[in-house]
Order: C-alpha cells, then sequence, then structure tokens
C-alpha cells in the first residue's frame, strides 16, 4: 500500500516537473520543490485557501523585487538623493511593467484559473501576468533563497530597465536631470490664463535657480507644465 502511494506521488512529481520543464528552461531555474512553482501559478479562483494560490507567493515576491531593485539602483547612481532612487524604483516595480515581464516568460500560458476569469481582456491580463511574476519570484525564493531571485531579476527587470524610465514624462525627466547636475528642483510659475472656463489656455514657465526658461501652452494646466518642462529639457541638454 505504502509502495503504491510513494509511486503515485513520484508520478504525480514527474508530471509536474514535465509540465513546467519549458518555464523552468526559460527562468534557467529548476524547482526543488514543484509544488512551489504550482502554486505560483494557481489563481484564487481555483483555490481560495491561502497556501494553495499565489496571494501569499505574490506578496513576499513584491518585497523581494524591492530589495534586489534597491541594491542594483544603489549601485548604479552612487550619487543619486533618495528621490532619484525612489522615482527609478517606482519605474521598475509598477504593475504595468511587471506585467510587461510577466508576458516576457509567457506566465500566462502556465496559469491555473477558472473560466469566470476572463484572461482575454487586456485589464485582466495585465494584472495577471504582474502577479504571477511576483509570485513566482516568492516561489523560487522560497525553494532556493536570494541568488535565484536575483538572477532572474537581473534578467528580467533590470535587464529592461531602460524601456521602463524611458518616457514622455518630461516634468519627471526635467527634476531627474536637475538631481543628476545638483541644480535646483525646477518651479512651474503660472505666467497666465486665457480663454473661456470651458476652453482655457495655461501658459506656465519654468525657473531653476535664476534662470526662466520658454514658456509651455497647453489646454490643462499639467499638459502647460509638459510642455514647459519639454522647453527647459531642450535647452539644458
Amino acid at each position: 500500500m505504502i509502495v503504491k502511494v510513494l509511486r503515485k506521488l513520484q508520478t504525480c512529481f514527474l508530471f509536474k516537473k514535465s509540465k513546467y520543464s519549458a518555464l523552468e528552461k526559460q527562468i534557467r531555474y529548476s524547482f526543488k520543490n514543484t509544488f512551489l512553482l504550482e502554486q505560483a501559478l494557481t489563481h484564487r479562483s481555483v483555490d481560495p485557501r491561502p497556501n494553495k494560490n499565489y496571494e501569499r507567493l505574490e506578496f513576499l515576491g513584491d518585497s523581494i523585487i524591492d530589495i534586489v531593485v534597491s541594491e542594483s539602483l544603489m549601485k548604479e547612481f552612487s550619487e543619486g538623493d533618495e528621490g532619484l532612487l525612489t522615482k527609478k524604483r517606482s519605474a521598475l516595480v509598477q504593475k504595468e511593467f511587471l506585467s510587461s515581464m510577466g508576458r516576457l516568460l509567457h506566465l500566462l500560458d502556465y496559469i491555473h484559473i477558472e473560466s469566470s476569469v476572463d484572461i482575454r481582456v487586456e485589464k485582466v491580463a495585465t494584472k495577471q501576468q504582474a502577479n504571477l511574476y511576483e509570485a513566482l519570484i516568492g516561489a523560487i525564493y522560497l525553494d532556493g533563497g536570494l541568488p535565484p531571485c536575483e538572477k532572474l531579476i537581473n534578467n528580467t527587470i533590470w535587464s529592461h530597465r531602460q524601456e521602463a524610465w524611458k518616457s514622455k514624462n518630461y516634468k519627471g525627466r526635467l527634476i531627474e536631470l536637475c538631481h543628476i547636475r545638483k541644480l535646483k528642483n525646477p518651479q512651474f510659475k503660472v505666467c497666465q490664463i486665457t480663454g473661456l472656463e470651458h476652453q482655457r489656455t495655461f501658459e506656465i514657465q519654468v525657473q531653476i535657480g535664476d534662470k526662466l526658461f520658454t514658456p509651455g501652452i497647453g489646454t490643462s494646466k499639467k499638459d502647460a507644465e509638459q510642455s514647459a518642462a519639454q522647453n527647459a529639457l531642450d535647452s539644458l541638454l
């Protein structure tokens, strides 16, 4: 009887091993405990028990990603202050970017989820890909410690960091440039507001220290600030 049970468990283990072999090859890590990998890919719609779905592992993975990314940023920006490091990390750990890492690893191909959760919907897919990526990191940590987590994070998040940082957020880029060049923080001053209440035009000018830059114009304060920041960036660069 015991032999039969052991054989059944062995068969189940080998099935899970072959089932995820392609994923393990892609992440360059082979699980000793494949049940952790199974849990990391299981949505609560399949099993609501906390130790049977990915939510606890997602919680753990989120913290590990923060630590690894923060350490890498400290090394890359050895002179950067807290504001710069926080901004850089924020771009790397936001759900949209983590989702792209999940998509890079094709994690939705392996998810266990009820059909009532439609992963064909873009918003749902985006959320699940990010959650699965974080849960995978958590599972790897419990299975093999921090080093394999660092390798996967470096091969995914860190290798693609420029994609996360490249943005049309001119205001954010201007603030970052001021940090790097040790300039005073840019001040955004409203020069003029014209037009009717529902058709207003804003004119905003950036000042850095004593220097004023070409004003920016937009139909909202936010758009005008972005335009003004772009003008300042063009001048400084």
